[in-house]
């Protein structure tokens, strides 16, 4: 297992494109399941925005920023950008997966109803994890530590997407 553990650093823009396309999956088969077949994807081009994807359906838009963690991290907080904050339907969504083969084991929930946005971050600026010459590990002020209790535990894929878009009007 220690093998796969590495990998998940030494290969990480490999597993976070693995893990985005099985979020997309999700959310898609989810939103087709529910007769939702007009919704659309986007991508961020570059790292500075404070989101992955843009994924618009049922009016809404969101801009979704994807943390992830194995299931036997024991990370306690994320790093969310700011600008996330400044989109009117921002929101993160953290996959934990099996290190091993990648399979998303869970989903956890950071942000508002449609409408709402992004709650508040906090106030705890995130330092670089790698000090200068000096040892100095300086501030990035445009992320912030966001402990995981704040992200929520979501039961399910279908209670993800209602979480992003709202719930849906009883079959009948």
């Amino acid at each position: 297992m220690q093998a796969w553990i590495a990998a998940l650093s030494t290969y990480s823009a490999t597993r976070e494109t693995i893990l985005q396309h099985r979020f997309l999956a999700d959310v898609g088969g989810e939103l087709w399941r529910r007769g939702e077949f007009d919704f659309s994807v986007s991508h961020s081009e570059v790292d500075n925005s404070g989101y992955d994807l843009i994924i618009e359906a049922r009016g809404i838009m969101r801009h979704v920023q994807l943390k992830a963690m194995h299931g036997q991290a024991r990370r306690r907080s994320f790093d969310i950008q700011t600008r996330l904050g400044a989109k009117p339907n921002g929101c993160a969504v953290l996959i934990r997966h099996d290190a091993r083969s990648l399979a998303v084991e869970a989903y956890r929930w950071f942000g508002g109803p449609p409408g709402q946005g992004l709650p508040p971050l906090g106030e705890k600026v995130t330092r670089h994890a790698k000090g200068n010459a000096l040892g100095h590990k300086a501030d990035q002020p445009a992320l912030r530590e966001v402990p995981l209790a704040r992200f929520a535990p979501v039961s399910d894929i279908a209670a993800l997407v209602v979480l992003m878009f709202g719930p849906w009007p009883e079959a009948g």
